[in-house]
């Protein structure tokens, strides 16, 4: 998830309680004391809890020579920059070479270029501005600016239950909406993508804000990429929430339930991929159909197309690695 951080200075009391109630990630001060008197946020000053020429650098991209210097501040530390005309080939060119570019702008325009520079972006964008509103749209920006996924659609070739065993449910600080999902699978090279709880269902209410996801063996696809088992889930866990048209948001998980119940293996293909994922076997349960249905797997059938996603397979902590590594 791309960083929202927010230049206060000089102070400006109105400014820094809208960015904490837009959920800026860090806040530049002159005095860090007067930040934490309104609230909890990671603050860069001399009494921050990063601290200027020491976690974070800036400077000003004139020319190549300012270029070589910010890549080389990169690896120390964050780098904000400034660019003094906007033009974007010096920051594709700092994008394409380090993930700690924090770039200056002063409009959600300027932040929509730098969170698309190069289609990666900056690690982040610090805003400068006298505008409340401006904060608050920034803002918008940013949880909008979830990286696309690539979302394929897999046939379904097997199903058949697994017996009992213990499985996640996966309850997020947000609601999420029909057509939404969480990757799941049981390797680290393909996905399912697993339906929240949405949907109407005569015998439980929707539960919204949850994601009945897998067993626990299973791997789910983070916001940084990564890779975590849904064991290793726990409160305060960020989990990322695809659309079925491929965009993404992060979601924060508010708890985590693991209980002993009936399972269900599903296995599918898309050309040479191979996918699958143990679920609960339970009407409540779905996946995600192309067109962002919901199929339960009550009713699921051999034939069947669901969404799902490719990965580099092999993963060392959840991150991907290139050795020979065999899943199945």
């Amino acid at each position: 998830m791309k960083q929202f951080w927010v230049d206060i200075r000089p102070w400006r009391k109105e400014l820094a309680t809208t960015a904490i109630e837009s959920g800026a990630d860090v806040i530049v001060v002159d005095d860090a004391e007067r930040v934490r008197e309104l609230g909890r946020v990671t603050t860069v000053a001399e009494n921050g809890d990063l601290v200027p020429g020491k976690d974070v650098f800036e400077i000003e991209i004139s020319d190549k020579a300012t270029e070589e210097e910010a890549l080389r501040l990169a690896g120390q530390g964050r780098v904000i920059v400034q660019m003094t005309d906007w033009t974007v080939i010096p920051l594709e060119n700092l994008v394409a070479q380090s993930d700690r570019i924090i770039a200056t702008v002063t409009t959600a325009d300027e932040a929509a270029i730098a969170l698309g520079a190069l289609e990666r972006g900056t690690a982040g964008i610090l805003l400068a501005t006298d505008d409340p509103a401006e904060i608050r749209r920034v803002a918008g920006a940013i949880a909008g600016s979830g990286a696309e996924i690539s979302l394929i659609p897999f046939e379904v070739t097997r199903i058949t239950p697994a017996g009992m065993g213990d499985r996640v449910c996966v309850d997020t600080c947000s609601l999420l909406a029909d057509g939404e999902g969480m990757l799941v699978g049981n390797t680290s090279s393909a996905f399912l993508m697993v339906h929240p709880e949405t949907l109407e269902n005569p015998y439980v209410a929707p539960r919204p804000f949850r994601v009945n996801a897998g067993a626990v063996h299973a791997y789910t696809l983070l916001p940084d990429g990564k890779t975590a088992y849904l064991t290793d889930l726990a409160t305060g866990s960020r989990v990322l929430v695809a659309e079925h048209t491929g965009t993404t948001r992060e979601a924060v998980v508010g708890r985590v339930k693991i209980e002993r119940r009936p399972l269900l293996l599903v296995e599918a293909e898309a050309g040479d991929a191979k996918a699958s994922l143990v679920l609960q076997n339970a009407e409540t349960i779905r996946l995600v159909a192309e067109d962002g249905g919901a199929i339960s797997v009550a009713r699921l059938a051999v034939g069947d197309r669901v969404l799902g996603s490719v990965a580099e397979g092999g993963r060392h902590f959840g991150v991907a690695v290139r050795e020979t590594i065999l899943e199945k």
